[in-house]
């Protein structure tokens, strides 16, 4: 059963507001607390470690799996293995996210690895959201790992979204993408307090055509830490981008580091990063329309990460 903090978490990671539609996993504190299939998407527990198989058929159309995860108990640590099989020729939205409600002085603490292998011509959406919350010391702590296999002509989109209450996250993205495969990637991500969060991608096109996008925008206030690792390695003739795009604000400090890989001669990859503070021009056209220096720069900061 899910109580009321719960329910509240998973409103806050996975837009839900009841049982969803489709096929569903609903992870709580360590356990299963609710599960659906359909026709065309099955879920199936793990034996030998804790976790799931996704498996989507071929050709499934316009159906969607939520698999979100919530802590609600302090001092709780869960690990997961995820693993999506997704049909060829299917087209599906995949929403899962985390969220930690801790009110006590233990760490909490989630790390999920998600496998996701692509076939052929399938196209999906993935939504990833991160939240903490709770008055007690102790951390709320997510790691993600995400593994992206993608096999010709297949796509993927990939929402990775944390912007309150993750003390400290760790993520790391790998994918490799077969002839006219297409990623692309949009991360938002808000940092406060002393709050650290390490975001670090790699994306290996193998195949002709193959191409990925890769983009962070990020807000670091107070004494929180940010460092974005974007590695695009073209094997092939391919067009990568990647860019980082920050606001730096109060005693916070922020790391960019794109880089590019070029091992073929028509492997066509480009980078872009820049930090910067919110103009004082900016916050002054504000304040005349009648905001307060504090309403000025969340209206700004919320408008950047949208």
């Amino acid at each position: 059963m899910i109580d009321q903090i719960q329910q509240r978490i998973l409103e806050e990671v996975a837009d839900l507001h009841g049982v969803p539609e489709g096929a569903y996993n609903i992870r709580a504190n360590g356990q299963m607390a609710g599960r659906n299939t359909t026709a065309n998407i099955e879920i199936i527990s793990k034996t030998e470690v804790s976790g799931i198989d996704i498996c989507i058929h071929p050709g499934t159309k316009h159906e969607s799996v939520h698999i979100p995860v919530v802590l609600s108990e302090s001092g709780m640590k869960d690990m997961v293995y995820n693993d999506f099989y997704i049909g060829e020729d299917s087209d599906v939205v995949i929403v899962a996210g985390c969220g930690i409600h801790n009110c006590g002085d233990q760490d909490s603490q989630h790390d999920g690895i998600h496998r996701f292998y692509v076939g052929k011509n399938a196209k999906v959406k993935y939504v990833e959201k991160h939240y903490g919350e709770g008055d007690g010391n102790g951390k709320r702590i997510l790691n993600p790992v995400t593994e992206v296999y993608m096999e010709e002509g297949s796509s993927m989109e990939m929402e990775m979204v944390q912007i309150k209450g993750v003390d400290s996250t760790d993520r790391k993205t790998k994918a490799e993408l077969a002839q006219g495969a297409k990623l692309v990637v949009r991360e938002r991500l808000m940092t406060h307090g002393n709050q650290y969060a390490v975001s670090d991608y790699v994306v290996d096109l193998n195949g002709a055509d193959a191409s990925a996008d890769v983009v962070s925008r990020s807000v670091a206030k107070d004494s929180s830490y940010q460092k974005f690792d974007s590695r695009i390695v073209g094997n092939a003739p391919c067009s990568g981008h990647t860019e980082c795009d920050a606001i730096i604000m109060g005693d916070a400090r922020i790391v960019a580091v794109p880089q590019l890989e070029a091992n073929n001669i028509d492997a066509a990859l480009i980078h872009e990063a820049a930090i910067g503070k919110i103009a004082g021009e900016q916050i002054v056209k504000l304040m005349t329309l009648g905001l307060t220096e504090e309403e000025a720069e969340a209206q700004i900061v919320n408008g950047f990460l949208k």
